[in-house]
């Protein structure tokens, strides 16, 4: 495998990591589970290429359009599905991203079926790299703070949640807002990567792919997130050898990882990266002050 091949896997894995950031925080973080994240990538990934294309927007500025775009829509149908409890809110979300690919068929402003093509490419390696950075960074330190807690306590406990003052309609809309506007962020970059757009690249089957990659990753943790991303997006490559069983291969392997391990790869545990780098930067530190001083001896 050339390094070609491998960064085309690393930029889609960095494109899904975007999209699993944001649901992780509503379903490893907030306890909600979607399965209409396909749809808030749809529409990220249009509002995007109608920027570039027909506004004639830079890049950064489209993708900021794809991102409002999904939030807003996500507004609209948090205030009428999140009061839904359990199975009803998934199965609400399942009818939304459907909505979604089926009303993009038949809009022939952006291709309807056909699709979309000749968009610019533009996304490329250092600006996944980049956005994925602050994807987690901002994730990171939204969990870490006040809110963050607010969010977990919903998770867990949202009828004790709301007794102590926690407003947590507020805070599902806040969850639900974030997410889909990571998962705009992700469509926008997936389509100005393929160059082109059509509706069934956002099928329910591309929801459910998310989904297990939270849960796959870990619920409730960032670097769950991120390694499931990884593994996900590049075990069918590696699998390519099986040919046509290469998805069934690829099926069983993430039931046998579920089956073995199910709190996930990471169960809720975070990869103390900060701790790491401070040890590293002490340790060159220290390293340096030796050699300076064994110099003026």
């Amino acid at each position: 495998m050339d390094w070609f091949y491998i960064k085309g896997i690393l930029i889609l894995s960095g494109i899904n990591l975007m999209a699993v950031l944001g649901l992780s925080l509503l379903t490893g973080f907030t306890g909600l589970f979607s399965f209409g994240h396909a749809g808030f990538m749809a529409i990220g990934a249009y509002v995007t290429a109608m920027g570039t294309v027909k506004l004639g927007l830079p890049f950064a500025a489209a993708l900021l359009l794809g991102a409002a775009g999904a939030a807003l829509a996500s507004f609209f149908i948090g205030r009428i599905t999140l009061n839904l409890k359990g199975d009803y809110f998934c199965i609400a979300t399942l009818g939304f991203g459907e909505a979604i690919r089926l009303i993009l068929d038949n809009v022939q402003y952006f291709g309807g079926a056909r699709g979309w093509p000749n968009l610019p490419r533009s996304t490329n390696f250092t600006i996944v790299v980049i956005l994925n950075i602050i994807g987690i960074i901002i994730l990171a330190n939204l969990i870490n703070s006040r809110h963050g807690r607010n969010f977990k306590a919903i998770r867990e406990e949202e009828l004790a949640s709301q007794t102590i003052g926690i407003n947590v309609f507020r805070y599902k809309m806040t969850a639900l807002m974030i997410s889909a506007a990571y998962a705009g962020v992700a469509g926008g970059l997936l389509g100005h990567y393929l160059g082109f757009l059509q509706p069934k690249m956002f099928q329910f089957i591309k929801s459910t792919e998310l989904t297990i990659t939270v849960i796959f990753g870990g619920l409730g943790s960032i670097s769950g997130s991120v390694i499931g991303a990884l593994v996900l997006t590049s075990l069918p490559e590696l699998l390519r050898t099986f040919a046509i069983w290469r998805l069934v291969v690829y099926g069983a392997a993430v039931v046998f990882i579920m089956i073995s391990r199910p709190q996930g790869l990471m169960g809720g545990y975070e990869i103390p990266v900060g701790k790491i780098f401070k040890k590293l930067f002490s340790r060159f530190a220290y390293g340096k002050k030796q050699a300076v001083g064994g110099g003026k001896q």
